[in-house]
């Protein structure tokens, strides 16, 4: 952990060096500078390294006052990254105090207002950088619910709700919620098996994969980038409840969350990772998920992301699986009963 530590942080430190090195070579060349009065030079670079540090603060800060609307979580995040900045600030702060100078003069002005006239021909020219988490997204939207959602237009694969209504014709069950539930895990863990979240408690709700001959959905296959026959598939799960009827579902984890924890889980060896914030990917990938789902017409309500804390000893996949198909249809309990 603490080879970690100092690996996040030692590349900064060492290109803060370089930077004191390339000043001090230029105040060692420059002829006009008189050290006679080092108290005057120092007073005036705290000022300026003070100005600079503002202005990049107000600038961060307002990025951030906008991304944690959406993202509450991210503060937390916010201050790791500039706590550094923040002891950077203290310093020459405390030299503009020691020789009892003011912070603020009236060039900070003029200052702030250049910064802003050269920040415009950047707001004028959209980014098209992708982060981790919404490639993730993309990747995961076109490489496989792409595949499992859409009919491809004959009767070898129906589309995943008609996909749905056949099993549970054959099965003789019924899927009150016809949506594939990816369940989005805290720790980014993705058992093999849903079940494996089950409570001990035996009065609790649990997971249960449907029987071997019936436990997953119609197989998809596909001749996709060069390999023949690849088989995409969906799994049925069922809820039991104490004294009430099972209630059935098509759920699995989103895989590539799973691939991202077993990156993170090898940060020495994916070392460009080694600093990356998991919950900020996640909230990326999620919400650049659900917004490609929504716009596309082949998986709009056809697909539903659950969060599930799975740190939370009190919190049970299934109740929380219960919960947002309750949310869904309020009135799936009859829904069950008169169907069996």
């Amino acid at each position: 952990m603490v080879d970690v530590l100092v690996s996040e942080h030692f590349g900064w430190w060492l290109g803060l060096i370089m930077v004191i090195r390339a000043i001090c070579f230029m105040i060692l060349g420059s002829q006009n500078l008189n050290f006679e009065n080092t108290e005057k030079w120092a007073v005036v670079l705290a000022r300026y390294i003070v100005y600079m540090l503002i202005i990049k603060g107000i600038h961060e800060g307002c990025s951030l006052a906008v991304s944690s609307v959406e993202a509450p979580e991210e503060l937390k995040a916010a201050w790791r990254r500039c706590k550094l900045y923040v002891l950077l600030l203290a310093a020459p702060l405390a030299c503009l105090l020691y020789y009892r100078q003011s912070v603020l003069r009236d060039d900070f002005m003029f200052m702030f207002v250049a910064h802003l006239l050269t920040k415009l021909s950047e707001m004028e020219q959209p980014y098209s950088i992708i982060n981790y988490g919404t490639g993730m997204a993309y990747s995961f939207y076109e490489g496989y619910l792409a595949h499992i959602m859409p009919s491809d237009g004959t009767e070898k694969f129906v589309g995943f709700q008609e996909n749905i209504n056949i099993f549970e014709a054959n099965q003789g069950v019924v899927f009150p919620v016809k949506r594939l539930f990816l369940v989005i895990t805290k720790s980014l863990y993705c058992p093999p098996d849903l079940k494996h979240f089950n409570k001990t408690n035996p009065d609790l709700p649990y997971l249960e994969a449907c029987q071997v001959s019936e436990q997953s959905l119609k197989e998809v296959e596909k001749d996709v980038a060069g390999v023949k026959n690849r088989t995409y598939r969906n799994s049925a799960y069922a809820i039991y409840r104490k004294h009430k009827r099972p209630v059935y579902l098509a759920a699995e984890c989103a895989t590539p969350l799973h691939t991202l924890y077993r990156v993170l889980q090898k940060k020495t060896v994916y070392e460009e990772l080694a600093d990356v914030e998991p919950a900020e990917l996640v909230h990326d990938f999620c919400t650049t998920l659900r917004s490609i789902v929504q716009k596309n017409p082949e998986s709009r309500d056809k697909c539903e992301l659950v969060f599930y804390d799975d740190l939370d000893k009190n919190q049970n996949l299934a109740d929380v699986l219960l919960d947002k198909i309750r949310e869904l249809e309020p009135d799936f309990e009859n829904m069950i009963m008169k169907r069996e």
